[in-house]
């Protein structure tokens, strides 16, 4: 049976989902892409489709299940909709739930009302054929049911993927504002950055883009470190699903390092290292203890830096705190901007960040600037091309 599906995913990731949504539909027959929205891709499929999209997408934040869609007037209306579906087909009253609701120019006063009809109209379904309702777990429900409204349409889904997707498993370490997985991946995609190609984050944090970009080389997929919801549904296929993850080829490991990293603080270097452990990465990433505005390019071959660089107070880690932030960003970014002119001729060089000035401070034009969300934070990704004949004339004048 063919099923709808949406996937959620950061704001800005919507093409490259579609895109890596479409390499995932090389495995099956019946997975079929849809349209790009703002926030999120549609797409349709069996439901053996969820479990290989869970099990496989970098960028998507979850997998939702559409389970009703109708037009409304009022709450009760909702509650209707939801009241009328056969939720007792999909999990058993023991399940914990959780119901979630997202609103885009509804008229409803109270969202906060709705959802509690929403989750009002699930515990008397169950209520009234069981005489029994499934208790609420807002921290870790077994089953979470999204509700999605608009001016005039609900649309009711059933989440299969359980903790959000960009919770890959592995991470135990995080620095004080981590990249979220999926976000690190959307970004590596948007570079073009490929297994192959030299990779250099000199601001590694706690190593996400380099761990995102370790398991592709390695061709693990980022959920087969963790569990799924859709495995407590009443007709979960464990074969199948066996049968999926069975299909996962490892590649053989690479020779020689393409990925390097690099950070100012000692205690980011050895949290990329764990990290790294933890995901399960056989090869060598090799790190170093050094200020961004110290590095030099890891191998003799450009290739991308990708980086999220700090802000505000990381920047001066280990600087002194009686200089106003402000200042020390403009030395740092200045500083930084003349490695990468002087050093880096050949790259490519993105940088990630919610400082739409960063350019400026770099003193670099930037090639192109992608918009893009980190939650509710608008963030850029910056292309800059280094190239080579006018970053030596840049180096060589007198200083």
């Amino acid at each position: 049976m063919a099923y709808s599906y949406f996937l959620p995913c950061p704001r800005g990731m919507e093409a490259p989902l579609a895109e890596e949504l479409g390499e995932i539909a090389q495995q099956s027959k019946s997975l079929k892409v849809h349209s790009q929205v703002p926030g999120g891709v549609h797409c349709s499929g069996d439901l053996s489709d969820a479990y290989r999209i869970n099990l496989h997408s970098r960028i998507a934040s979850r997998v939702l299940l559409r389970i009703a869609q109708s037009s409304y007037a009022n709450e009760n209306d909702i509650y209707d909709l939801a009241l009328a579906q056969p939720w007792e087909d999909w999990f058993s009253v023991d399940r914990t739930i959780r119901v979630d609701l997202t609103a885009i120019k509804s008229p409803l006063k109270s969202l906060e009302f709705t959802t509690l009809k929403v989750k009002d109209a699930v515990c008397d379904r169950f209520r009234d054929q069981f005489n029994k309702r499934p208790s609420v777990n807002t921290k870790t429900p077994d089953m979470r049911i999204f509700a999605f409204l608009d001016a005039r349409n609900v649309t009711l889904y059933l989440d299969t993927s359980g903790e959000a997707l960009f919770k890959r498993g592995w991470r135990q370490e995080t620095g004080d504002a981590p990249l979220r997985e999926n976000l690190a991946a959307g970004l590596l995609r948007v570079a073009g950055w490929k297994p192959g190609t030299v990779l250099f984050d000199p601001m590694c944090g706690s190593g996400t883009i380099l761990i995102e970009a370790a398991q592709m080389i390695m061709g693990i997929p980022p959920g087969v470190r963790r569990s799924f919801a859709f495995e407590k549904f009443h007709d979960f296929d464990a074969k199948t699903w066996q049968a999926i993850k069975a299909e996962i080829k490892p590649n053989p490991l690479p020779n020689l390092p393409t990925i390097f990293g690099s950070d100012i603080s000692g205690d980011m270097i050895a949290m990329t290292r764990n990290n790294l452990v933890m995901a399960g990465i056989l090869f060598d990433v090799p790190l170093k203890q050094i200020e961004a505005q110290e590095v030099k390019p890891p191998t003799e071959t450009p290739g991308i830096l990708l980086t999220n660089p700090p802000y505000g107070e990381r920047i001066g880690v280990r600087g002194d705190s009686t200089i106003a932030s402000d200042d020390m960003a403009q030395a740092f970014f200045s500083a930084f901007g003349t490695t990468l002119k002087q050093r880096f001729a050949g790259w490519s060089v993105f940088l990630f960040t919610a400082d739409l000035g960063v350019p400026k401070l770099l003193r670099l034009k930037e090639a192109r600037k992608t918009p893009f969300f980190n939650g509710a934070l608008e963030c850029r990704l910056f292309r800059f091309d280094m190239v080579a004949g006018f970053n030596r004339r840049e180096a060589a004048k007198p200083k």
